[in-house]
């Protein structure tokens, strides 16, 4: 059927015949709950609404995210932590974070009931299962705050068997994943310390795209953190199922009940929803947050005195309530 050129003129300028603008999204692991508000945003159409048709890359463990950044592969990528966006400060990278969309960071110490291990103070001095990021990242926090010493450090080889054969065993984790997984091969529930309850402030789930990026296409980079922030909306107060069933195609070793604890987990602890997020909508940052996190970092160790921590984020695109009406 030929569409008149009167007609298709007139599709043209209204925008309807014009294709979503292209984003690849890359995660910094496999699909799963903690990443539910980007597939929600996708499959139920958010992300449209938006003018966007957005591709989401999966990561893993050998997958380097930031790399395919810097070489304009992907759009965006989620910057698992305040350390790394501060890294981009440190080695002079042109990337920042737009939002930061979990206000806590889901990483979490794990110890068996009945041990004494029930607090962080109570760690001190006991060997703890850390990995080699993890040492350079929010252990340098644990080990200020608590007197922590780098002496009690043992290898983490993200595998639970050590943790499981010894009581009085403790490594790191992440909430909404090494938790359930203990319960359902060992049939206790663990104790669980979130590292952000202890006054950690750094940021997790950021979103980072490049300065070339903000400074060009900016209207691009508000409409993709608005839709994601709907997407999160959606997916904790709305039915998550749409979302769901894209996490599982896309990893088909997620289930029903791991997707469902992630879920509980973060209402639970309020990784998504909470602080800043509360008033400012999900996504939220502030300089003061920020300033805060630098100084702990700095006077650590971790980075040098003097650094522009401002280069580390931007607050263009965030704290504007976006999606906030989707809660109710």
């Amino acid at each position: 059927m030929r569409i008149p050129v009167a007609l298709l003129t007139l599709l043209l300028l209204t925008g309807v015949a014009q294709a979503n603008d292209k984003v690849t999204f890359g995660l910094d692991w496999t699909a799963e709950a903690e990443y539910g508000g980007y597939y929600q945003a996708a499959a139920t159409g958010i992300y449209a609404k938006h003018g966007l048709d957005v591709t989401i890359q999966q990561g893993g463990p050998q997958v380097n995210h930031t790399q395919l950044l810097l070489a304009g592969r992907l759009d965006f990528n989620i910057s698992s932590n305040s350390f790394l966006a501060m890294n981009f400060v440190k080695e002079t990278i042109p990337f920042r974070a737009v939002a930061a969309m979990f206000q806590k960071d889901p990483s979490v110490l794990i110890a068996h009931p009945g041990m004494g291990n029930d607090n962080f103070p109570a760690l001190k001095g006991k060997p703890i299962m850390i990995s080699g990021d993890t040492r350079v990242g929010w252990w340098t926090f644990l080990r200020a705050k608590f007197g922590y010493t780098d002496r009690q450090i043992r290898p983490y080889t993200f595998n639970l068997a050590p943790f499981l054969a010894d009581k009085t065993a403790i490594q790191q984790g992440y909430l909404g994943s090494e938790p359930f997984s203990i319960e359902q091969e060992a049939h206790f529930k663990p104790v669980v310390l979130l590292v952000a309850d202890a006054g950690f402030k750094g940021y997790a789930g950021m979103i980072a795209t490049s300065d070339k990026k903000i400074a060009e296409q900016p209207d691009l980079v508000q409409r993709f953190i608005d839709a994601s922030a709907e997407g999160w909306y959606s997916y904790l107060y709305g039915d998550p199922a749409p979302g769901n069933a894209l996490i599982k195609q896309a990893n088909p070793e997620m289930n029903d009940a791991l997707i469902a604890y992630g879920i509980a987990s973060m209402k639970a602890y309020g990784i998504v929803d909470s602080g800043d997020a509360l008033t400012r909508g999900i996504g939220a940052m502030t300089a003061e947050r920020w300033a805060d996190f630098y100084k702990a970092t700095a006077d650590a160790g971790v980075f040098p005195a003097g650094m522009d921590a401002t280069k580390a984020y931007t607050l263009q695109f965030v704290n504007k309530k976006a999606g906030m009406d989707m809660k109710h």
